[in-house]
C-alpha cells in the first residue's frame, strides 16, 4: 500500500471508530466520508462492505479476546475456562458500542467476520467442557454466541450495561427456577378459632 493509500486508511479507521462509537453499527459511511476530507470512493475502496469497516473497527478487540481463548484453553477447569471466555465476551459485547450489533449481523447475514473468529477460538473450549461431562452435549458455540449477543444488544444502553450484561448471563447458566420444597410432614395445627373451642373435658365445667 502507497503511503498516501495507508494515510488514508489509517484516518479513515479511526474517524470510523469514533463514528461507530458514538452512533453504533449504523454510523454514515457518507459523514466518515466528509469527516475524514475524502470522498466515499476512497472509503468504498478500502472498506467494499460495512461488514469490512466494523471488522476493521473492532479488529483488535476480536484479536485480544481469540488470544485470551487460546489462553484458557489451557487452563484445568474446562467449565470455568468457558464461563470465563463468555463473560468477557459479554462485557465486551455490552459496553463496546457498535460490537453487538456488529456480531449479530454477521451471524444473521452469514458473512465471515468477527462472529467467525470468535467462534473458532470459542469451539475448542465447547468441546472439552462437553467431553467433560460440564456442558450439554446438544449445545454449541453458536447457541452460547446468540445468547451473548442477545444480552448485549438487551443491555448495552442501560446505566450499567457490563453489571447488567453479567448478571444475566450468570442467570442464563445457572437457571433461574429453583424446586419447590417439600411440605413438612408433620406441619403444625392451626390455633383453635371462636368457632372451634375445645370440647369440655372431664375436669372441665360446660
Amino acid at each position: 500500500m502507497r503511503a498516501d493509500a495507508r494515510r488514508n486508511y489509517e484516518l479513515l479507521l479511526a474517524v470510523a471508530a469514533e463514528a461507530v462509537a458514538e452512533h453504533g453499527a449504523d454510523a454514515s459511511l457518507e459523514q466518515i466520508a466528509r469527516t475524514a476530507g475524502v470522498g466515499s470512493g476512497t472509503v468504498r475502496r478500502h472498506f467494499p462492505t460495512r461488514h469490512a469497516l466494523l471488522e476493521a473497527v473492532f479488529r483488535d478487540r476480536i484479536d485480544a479476546l481469540c488470544a485470551r481463548a487460546g489462553e484458557l484453553a489451557g487452563e484445568p477447569d474446562a467449565r470455568a475456562a468457558l464461563v470465563e471466555f463468555l463473560i468477557e465476551i459479554t462485557r465486551a459485547a455490552a459496553t463496546i458500542r457498535g460490537l453487538a450489533e456488529a456480531l449479530n449481523r454477521g451471524r444473521i447475514e452469514s458473512v465471515y467476520c468477527a462472529s467467525d473468529q470468535l467462534s473458532e477460538a470459542g469451539e475448542p473450549l465447547v468441546r472439552r467442557a462437553v467431553e467433560t461431562g460440564v456442558l450439554a452435549p446438544d449445545v454449541t458455540f453458536a447457541d452460547l454466541s446468540t445468547l451473548v449477543t442477545g444480552i448485549a444488544l438487551a443491555t448495552e444502553n442501560g446505566p450499567d450495561p457490563e453489571t447488567t450484561a453479567t448478571r444475566l448471563l450468570s442467570l442464563a447458566m445457572t437457571g433461574f427456577t429453583v424446586t419447590p420444597q417439600e411440605p413438612t410432614r408433620h406441619s403444625a395445627l392451626p390455633k383453635p378459632g371462636p368457632d372451634h373451642a375445645p370440647e369440655p373435658g372431664p375436669d372441665r365445667k360446660p
